[in-house]
């Protein structure tokens, strides 16, 4: 019985995928696949991928989040207009669907600098005595909660940024906004000054009494040119999809009707129209999202569950997608595609689960509900793939991926910091930085006057909860040297990893300068003494790596400390990481699905500690 069902479901599969490129839909070929035990999955980086921490939630502090103190931030949107990011994302005080909710704005012209968030859709009180259909309960001193799955449209005509959200009603914690009967979607236009239009409803649910609405409908402005931009976006069937979750069941403004989540599309290069929803949904238009080939079916090879995917085309002519390739939200990985369909590597874009502080409804642990700059509205001058996600509907972030994407080195490195050209110093480095605990490019101040006005990559760290990380792609290789030159800050305080790894992530050789003043090496179950260093004095090691003997010697500054053994075996080294913090494998798999409690000192500071990486080189 059992191998006729084997027969059976292989058989289905068969037919299956052969339907699926008979309809040439979006497809994966390659082999692949992340393993959801560590947080990277096992994957090898995309070369030169930034993340950015933007937003940091504190509860405890909130001058120190630009004066908000909710701590639930999730579904970011991301547009570039008037030479400038634009960074749009909702927050309830506590947790998902739990009113009051709200839309926070935030800006940067570089993508790595951001002013400090501004409300833009502000808490919106539900009259009393307000009822939903088929849902019990009145409303009583009640709020609505904001939810939307598109944040910005540049207007085709008259290049005018307009922002949007959607007001929706939760009875209770149980209760979905996206029932067809909330309040309605609101629109606001953005000024290039800074400033923001008035808020007005471009569309309302049809169970919504109008005479009740807190603000005006939008063909009621006095800006003619506003109303003309509001009418171009009502026109856009590809904008329209995207409001399918909230609007009403039967909005003849929606094409596709069918109740699938967060759709994102792309052009392919004969002007079809591939659409993406989450699971990995997928289908094709000819008539730019009027209608659709075949009805949205998964992707085949495609490993996505409840989470966002985004797709689009890249500035070489080329596709790619951002998702979590998992049934959970974790790792962040990127796939390339040729033509937009045949989809063929997996690349690690975020591979850190920062701790939660935050305890709060449905929020789910890792880097998730990725999105990045929607067609029309905008394209960043410096050719990156831009995408922003939140991490444990908690803190916002963006990522920087370098065009062409790519996952291997080939040549040596030979990098000193302060002699490189203005801008390249970091290009084919992967950054992990926090907020409180940055990786980045700096010019040295007076703490090291033997380095003063030279450039550095720094790695600083006051944050209890994350930290920074640099992570390097080598020529791989079973023989391999490496040599750097670092300026501990500090000798009594902070922590730094230096990693020499593979290409899944398996460490081998771990150096470690600790906070007891000791440079040390993971030997084993311990730890073992290589010498003692001082804070602000420069050291340079060079490490001599074998993975067939599986041993390596380690230099300081020209003196040999010996040859030691790695700590667990490796075919090549391919990276090197350098990490201001432990190792963490919390969550996993088996975590419990919501945490309904908050860390102890979660917004608050401690004593930083800085790093200075100063050349990095290797030789084969």
């Amino acid at each position: 019985m059992r191998s006729m069902f084997k027969i059976y479901a292989v058989a289905f599969l068969s037919l299956f995928l052969s339907y699926a490129h008979a309809q040439d839909t979006v497809h994966y070929t390659g082999t692949t696949l992340s393993n959801v035990d560590y947080h990277h999955g096992q994957l090898s980086p995309a070369i030169g991928v930034h993340n950015i921490q933007v937003f940091r939630a504190n509860r405890e502090h909130p001058e120190l989040a630009g004066g908000h103190s909710w701590t639930y931030n999730h579904q970011p949107m991301l547009a570039f207009w008037n030479k400038t990011f634009y960074l749009e994302f909702l927050s309830n005080p506590v947790g998902e669907h739990i009113p009051p909710g709200e839309t926070l704005l935030m800006n940067s012209k570089d993508g790595y600098n951001w002013l400090a968030p501004e409300v833009i859709f502000p808490p919106y009180k539900v009259p009393d005595g307000v009822k939903k259909k088929d849902y019990p309960g009145v409303a009583k001193n009640l709020y609505a909660v904001m939810h939307q799955r598109v944040g910005f449209y540049v207007t085709k005509t008259t290049n005018r940024l307009l922002a949007m959200g959607y007001y929706g009603i939760v009875m209770d914690a149980k209760d979905d906004p996206n029932d067809g009967n909330g309040i309605g979607r609101v629109i606001r236009e953005v000024y290039a000054n800074g400033k923001y239009g008035p808020i007005y409803f471009i569309r309302n649910n049809a169970a919504w009494d109008k005479s009740k609405s807190a603000y005006p409908f939008y063909t009621s402005s006095k800006d003619k040119g506003f109303v003309k931009a509001c009418d171009e976006l009502l026109a856009q069937p590809l904008m329209m999809q995207q409001w399918v979750e909230e609007a009403d069941r039967d909005d003849p403004l929606i094409p596709l009707k069918r109740s699938i989540k967060a759709f994102s599309f792309y052009h392919l290069k004969d002007n079809r129209v591939v659409g993406l929803w989450k699971h990995a949904l997928t289908s094709v238009s000819n008539d730019g999202g009027k209608t659709w080939v075949f009805n949205p079916l998964r992707a085949p090879g495609f490993v996505n569950s409840n989470a966002k995917i985004w797709g689009q085309s890249t500035r070489d002519g080329r596709f790619a997608t951002v998702y979590n390739p998992s049934e959970f939200r974790w790792p962040l990985a990127v796939s390339t595609s040729d033509d937009g369909l045949n989809y063929k590597d997996l690349l690690l874009v975020n591979g850190e689960i920062t701790s939660m502080r935050y305890g709060g409804n449905f929020k789910s642990y890792g880097p998730q509900y990725v999105r990045g700059i929607l067609e029309g509205n905008g394209d960043p001058a410096d050719g990156n793939m831009w995408v922003t996600y939140s991490m444990n509907k908690e803190d916002i972030w963006v990522a920087a991926i370098p065009v062409p994407i790519v996952s291997a080195v080939n040549e040596p490195i030979d990098e000193v910091f302060a002699q490189m050209k203005a801008g390249t110093e970091l290009k084919y480095w992967n950054l992990y930085s926090p907020l409180w605990a940055t990786a980045k490019l700096e010019t040295i101040t007076d703490a090291v006057p033997e380095w003063k006005g030279q450039k550095a990559l720094v790695l600083r760290d006051k944050d209890n909860f994350d930290y920074a990380k640099a992570e390097r792609v080598i020529p791989a290789g079973k023989n391999r040297t490496v040599e750097f030159t670092i300026t501990p800050a500090q000798a009594d305080k902070g922590l730094l990893h230096i990693e020499f790894v593979d290409g899944k992530g398996q460490a081998a050789v771990r150096l470690i300068f600790d906070a007891d003043s000791t440079l040390k090496t993971k030997a084993g179950y311990r730890n073992s003494g290589i010498t003692k260093y001082e804070k602000n004095k420069s050291y340079t090691i060079k490490v001599e790596l074998h993975t067939a003997s599986r041993s390596y010697e380690v230099s300081v500054n020209g003196q040999k400390k010996g040859t030691k053994i790695f700590f667990a075996p490796v075919a090549d080294i391919e990276r090197v990481i350098f990490r201001t913090g432990e190792v963490r494998r919390y969550p996993n798999a088996d975590t419990e699905t919501d945490q309904d409690f908050d860390l102890k000192g979660a917004g608050e500071a401690a004593p930083e500690a800085v790093f200075y990486i100063h050349s990095f080189k290797t030789t084969n």
